[in-house]
């Protein structure tokens, strides 16, 4: 079986068929998007190297959940940071201020949900189509090229940094 999607709507996906994206020097395999779900929900499998941290940000037309698959990820949500591991789960209402950083020697893999859907357009945009379903290498995009992108086409997603990463 590969990816299906039905006359009425479901969508199936096997391991590693999911559309995919590098960008952040990470793997996001789309699962199912708002073209799916009447724009309702978005759904990625993301898979993050050890190091890899956002800025402070908020999104003014999502809210975001993430489930620990596997890994260690340091979370903070508006004024309180969590630190997260196999199993946990966050819930992040639309506009509150986050950030996190992967912790540990090995990938972190996420099961991330937005609602509604549509914020995956933004890494689309801003990274480039996976070759595989693994960690870019060489063949990723450099900081230099992708930093930009992110200021020019966030805001479009109501993406707005506020301030710095969490510190290693």
């Amino acid at each position: 079986m590969s990816e299906s999607v039905t006359a009425t709507g479901v969508v199936v996906r096997e391991p590693g068929e999911g559309p995919a994206t590098w960008a952040v020097g990470s793997l996001f395999e789309h699962l199912v998007g708002p073209e799916h779900t009447e724009g309702l929900l978005g759904v990625s499998l993301v898979t993050q190297p050890p190091g890899i941290a956002t800025p402070l940000h908020q999104h003014t037309h999502e809210a975001e959940a993430f489930f620990v698959l596997s890994g260690r990820v340091s979370y903070r949500g508006g004024d309180q940071t969590w630190e997260l591991y196999d199993g946990c789960f966050v819930w992040l209402p639309r506009g509150v201020p986050h950030a996190f950083r992967i912790r540990g020697d090995r990938p972190a893999r996420l099961l991330a949900l937005t609602a509604p859907g549509g914020l995956m357009g933004l890494y689309d945009e801003v990274g480039i189509p996976a070759t595989a379903h693994r960690l870019p290498g060489d063949d990723g995009q450099p900081p230099e090229v992708e930093i930009p992108r992110w200021a020019a086409v966030g805001p479009r997603y109501g993406l707005e940094v506020l301030g710095p990463p969490i510190p290693e």
